[in-house]
């Protein structure tokens, strides 16, 4: 019982009176954002694809948001209304905005598309419209057959029968090896 009490203690104690050496003078944050400054598509020599417009009208605007995902009502209900769209603003994590919801100072969430959301003053035209990637292609075409599953399938020893035994229903019979 003591044993355990003093564990305890030693425990938060070194918890609590111990404190961490801080990190070197020269270390710096990581950030994911720097990895993924290049242009990747040189380095495996593939075409570049140009980039289709984001529909905004100041282009400053434009690149300070990016939309990770949008919950849009069906195309015959509610309409533009409703809605959700998952923004980042300046590289800053992504939050859920619903439509009407102030994002920044002077701008709102106008509305929400299927795969698209509109930006803009509260009370004016739109001045960013934000689109979502589109979706991959879907994978086509057939695998090659695994080489283990179409075997013929082993060949079973015959059954032999073994006398009955007086009194039993049926006859025993012997047992099947399978490799």
């Amino acid at each position: 019982m003591w044993a355990a009490v003093a564990a305890c203690i030693a425990f938060w104690g070194l918890r609590i009176l111990v404190t961490p050496r801080p990190a070197p003078s020269q270390t710096q944050p990581v950030s994911s954002t720097d990895s993924l400054r290049g242009d990747v598509t040189r380095l495996f020599a593939a075409a570049a694809v140009p980039t289709a417009a984001t529909g905004a009208t100041e282009p400053g605007l434009a690149s300070r948001f990016k939309l990770i995902g949008v919950m849009a009502p069906k195309e015959g209900e509610r309409g533009r209304e409703q809605g959700i769209a998952l923004i980042a603003v300046d590289e800053k994590p992504p939050r859920a905005y619903r439509v009407g919801a102030r994002i920044d100072n002077a701008l709102v969430l106008q509305s929400v598309a299927r795969r698209s959301a509109t930006i803009g003053p509260s009370q004016g035209a739109p001045a960013v419209q934000l689109d979502l990637p589109p979706l991959p292609a879907p994978a086509t075409g057939s695998l090659p057959p695994a080489a283990g599953l179409l075997q013929a399938a082993p060949a079973t020893e015959p059954v032999t029968a073994v006398p009955s035994i007086p009194g039993s229903a049926s006859p025993l019979r012997a047992p099947i090896n399978r490799q």
